[in-house]
């Protein structure tokens, strides 16, 4: 069978900057069952200003003294590193993905082979990002954390203006937070978004658990993406708000199993339903001796197990009919 839903294992930055760590990573993700598994390429300097703050989930988890940019120099990989995830990602027969966060490193992943892209929350509104992804013409996946309906709408425009076809666009639901509350998840907007903008949905989950992921693969994810790390308690912005390798196991496992429970829509009998039918269901009996002749009425036939008889709704068709033969109690009735 076909997986239907892709599960991206988001590495992002969970490495903290350690190739070593980046492989752990990758097996994890690989031992997980997940399609793909995703990083980030990034410039810090080029993705903020120096002066630029830190969110405070960033400042909770990290070093208090230091910068947003000062963070994420310690934690972008170098372009060697790159090559050796990619390389050790196909030895392991998981496919590898990043999400670039601006114009250069999109098109160093370009040259790496990467023919799809996923476009991060935070760049649903950079114009010139959106246009230069878009011009690829290649399969796409929108986060669409912090933004509203306009922006959604704005940014699929931009794409298909570009050259992208909307058939080429996946949009994820998302909330920006980390973790998010239960109370901002608002999993039905996902729906919202498919019927708003006609393209296929699925959610980026960054809440603590599996539930909600599990529940967004009920409600027509076609794409699940969840933040994983090797250990919670590494130091990092990220670590806190991500599942753990066994977690994520079972995570993948659930989805997969709602993939083959959710079916073709089409209610039928089972085949093992098939074999339980006669067992449970019931048939016209005898509810007493009865007699040759004897006319058949409530008082005596009755409905009890196997279903291998008449089957009770045929009461009204017995009711009045004659025995053809002595029947002993509990014996199943003929006409």
């Amino acid at each position: 069978m076909k997986n239907s839903i892709l599960i991206i294992a988001e590495a992002g930055v969970n490495h903290n900057g350690d190739l070593a760590l980046g492989k752990q990573l990758i097996d994890a993700a690989a031992d997980s069952g997940a399609d793909l598994v995703k990083f980030q390429t990034f410039s810090a300097n080029r993705l903020v200003t120096r002066q630029a703050a830190k969110a405070n989930y960033q400042s909770a988890n990290t070093e208090s003294t230091e910068s947003q940019q000062q963070m994420l120099s310690r934690l972008q990989l170098s372009a060697n590193m790159h090559h050796e995830l990619i390389a050790y990602s196909a030895m392991r027969n998981i496919g590898f993905f990043s999400s670039g966060f601006d114009i250069e490193s999109v098109d160093f992943l370009v040259s790496l082979g990467i023919n799809h892209f996923k476009i991060p929350s935070g760049e649903i509104t950079n114009l010139p990002y959106l246009r230069h992804i878009g011009q690829f013409s290649k399969s796409i996946i929108l986060s669409t954390g912090m933004a509203t309906m306009g922006d959604i709408e704005m940014a699929i425009d931009v794409l298909e203006h570009a050259g992208t076809s909307r058939t080429n666009i996946t949009v994820l639901h998302c909330t920006s937070e980390y973790p998010t509350p239960m109370e901002e998840v608002n999993l039905f907007s996902m729906q919202s978004i498919q019927r708003a903008f006609g393209v296929s949905v699925g959610y980026s989950d960054h809440t603590v658990g599996i539930e909600v992921a599990i529940a967004a693969a009920t409600l027509g994810a076609t794409v699940i993406e969840k933040h994983f790390t090797i250990d919670r308690n590494l130091p990092g912005p990220d670590h806190k708000a991500s599942l753990e390798p066994n977690e994520l196991k079972d995570m993948v496992l659930a989805i997969r199993n709602i993939e083959i429970a959710l079916g073709d829509g089409i209610k039928r009998l089972t085949p093992s339903e098939m074999r339980n039918k006669l067992v449970v269901r019931k048939s016209l009996v005898a509810r007493k001796a009865i007699n040759a002749g004897e006319v058949f009425s409530s008082d005596n036939i009755s409905t009890k197990r196997p279903g291998t008889g008449i089957s009770p709704m045929r009461w009204d068709e017995v009711i009045g009919n004659a025995a053809v033969r002595n029947f002993a109690a509990d014996e199943l009735i003929e006409l």
